[in-house]
């Protein structure tokens, strides 16, 4: 089995040079997965050129459950919308997913690109009676919305059921697809259209002005009339939109099953708890089934377990036996449930930045959301009348939802605090890690496979949380943001723009102060 996403395996490579020296651009979008990609590549349609800057490779990213589906259906977006924001925002969201799914469509015809796309009925499914009065919740916020959901009482149409359900709704003619595919398409498109891709160019700062200018951490630069933003968290966040955002993870597993045997639909659950189902084609005798669930707050461990969890969720539900896959992907999602796409702030002197986050793991159709969202905007076209839902001017214009996540500030205070746990350096068996307390400093403590001990500070340096151990793929995670890192410290992800510090240098620090 290997700890590689399916899709970015199976999708090729790229090799777009990295930013050096200074350049110049009508938009620097920063930010190379499925919204970066798609806001990009709209703006370039429009004559507009783009510099497209990415801390890794484009598209990597994107390889989280909703990666490759696009539906108007999704698990319990609408009645979750509505209690939050009001059932014309969730008019507003249905209405905006439904034009999504067919731009994609659209997209994948327009490039010409083989990837996989197939029309399949989507669903949502109540595992058991418990779930019940949860899906009929959804289904009377869907029809509100205008969504035209079906309700069934068992998953699937015309076909044995791949797995026991209760009841479920769906939605016929929504599609799933190769997301590293079309999105490294879609990158090449915009070479063609005179705009520019670079990856492994990490931005580290945004200098607002006239004109605007992103710098990487090499020292490279471009200055552009306008900058996007969008990565996961934006590293110009508000302190509204910080507020507002939390990293949310899944874990995933695929392998082949024969063609008859695959889940002909796309499936998703009830609650946070439920498992999500799909398939794609392989070969002519067999597809490939992707199963995800067992979402988890980052750094909160217990990964290799949830693994386990959902392996054998897949073996009884699904006949996956043997995965042959098996990786972990992150996105966020706000407070009342609706992406942030749009202008960044209507602060005067700062209206050159614009960003995209917050798809809660339905980010194929947020990213197009994203595109022709900020495009309109940059080029000052008349908005789609569902524009003002997804603002992130909102987040500033009303009181924060009642009982909604208190933000990263709570993390901080939990996270932050640890017991003193000297002796149990000698607990950590090769190939664990865990936070322990070393002369008062707080340290990320990994015994490799040899045995032998590696530490790093565990305060994540993007804003002092403590970080947590994931203990299948060894990593560092940060519970506050997001940001993740290797055993030795090195940066993985953002929105951290530095590794984590060498536990000496903590300690040197402390005895200077």
């Amino acid at each position: 089995m290997t700890d590689e996403a399916y899709w970015t395996m199976s999708g090729g490579t790229t090799g777009y040079p990295n930013l050096d020296g200074r350049g110049r651009a009508d938009v620097a979008v920063i930010g190379g997965g499925a919204a970066g990609l798609w806001t990009a590549w709209e703006l370039a349609r429009t004559g507009r050129r783009v510099a497209l800057l990415e801390a890794g490779r484009v598209a990597e990213a994107a390889k989280g459950g909703g990666a490759g589906r696009g539906s108007v259906l999704q698990a319990l977006a609408h009645s979750r919308i509505t209690d939050v924001a009001g059932a014309e925002a969730a008019r507003s969201y249905a209405e905006a997913q439904t034009q999504a799914v067919e731009r994609i469509a659209q997209a994948a015809e327009l490039l010409g690109v083989d990837c996989g796309l197939e029309r399949r009925t989507a669903y949502l499914y109540a595992a058991d009676e418990h779930s019940l009065p949860t899906l009929h919740e959804e289904l009377a916020a869907a029809h509100g919305a205008g969504v035209p959901a079906v309700y069934g009482t068992g998953v699937g149409t015309g076909a044995r059921p791949p797995f026991a359900a209760a009841g479920a709704l769906y939605v016929d003619e929504q599609i799933q697809f190769h997301p590293y595919q079309l999105l490294t398409a879609i990158a090449q498109d915009l070479l063609r259209l005179g705009s520019a891709v670079y990856e492994h160019s990490r931005v580290v700062t945004v200098d607002v002005g006239d004109p605007c200018v992103v710098m990487t951490d090499s020292g490279a630069s471009v200055a552009a009339e306008h900058v996007v933003v969008a990565t996961g968290y934006p590293i110009t966040a508000s302190d509204a939109v910080r507020r507002a955002l939390r990293p949310r993870r899944e874990l995933l597993l695929a392998g082949a099953v024969p063609a008859e045997r695959a889940p002909q639909g796309m499936y998703a659950a009830v609650g946070e708890s439920g498992m999500s189902v799909r398939s794609a084609p392989l070969d002519g005798e067999r597809r490939l089934v992707m199963v995800s669930g067992e979402r988890y707050e980052a750094g909160s461990g217990g990964v290799r377990e949830r693994f386990a969890r959902l392996a054998a969720w897949a073996a009884a539900n699904v006949g996956l036996g043997e995965a042959e896959y098996r990786w972990s992907a992150q996105d966020y999602e706000t407070d009342d449930h609706l992406p942030l796409i749009g202008r960044a702030s209507a602060t005067p002197g700062r209206q050159c930045l614009w960003i995209a986050t917050g798809s809660a793991g339905w980010d194929a159709t947020a990213a197009v959301l994203a595109g022709r969202l900020i495009t309109a905007g940059i080029r000052g076209t008349r908005p789609a009348p569902w524009t003002a839902a997804f603002a992130p001017e909102r987040l500033d214009r009303r009181p924060r939802p009642e009982g909604a996540w208190s933000g990263p500030a709570r993390s901080v205070v939990r996270h932050r605090i640890e017991p003193d746990e000297r002796d149990a350096l000698d607990a950590i068996r090769p190939g664990d890690g865990a936070v322990v307390d070393v002369g008062g400093e707080h340290c990320a403590a990994f015994r490799d496979d040899s045995g032998l001990l590696h530490m790093v500070s565990a305060l994540c340096p993007h804003s002092g949380c403590t970080v947590g151990f994931n203990d299948a793929e060894k990593t560092w995670e940060c519970p506050c943001h997001g940001s993740r890192f290797a055993t030795d410290g090195a940066l993985l992800q953002g929105p951290a723009a530095e590794p984590l510090a060498p536990a000496r240098a903590y300690l040197a620090m402390a005895a200077a102060e």
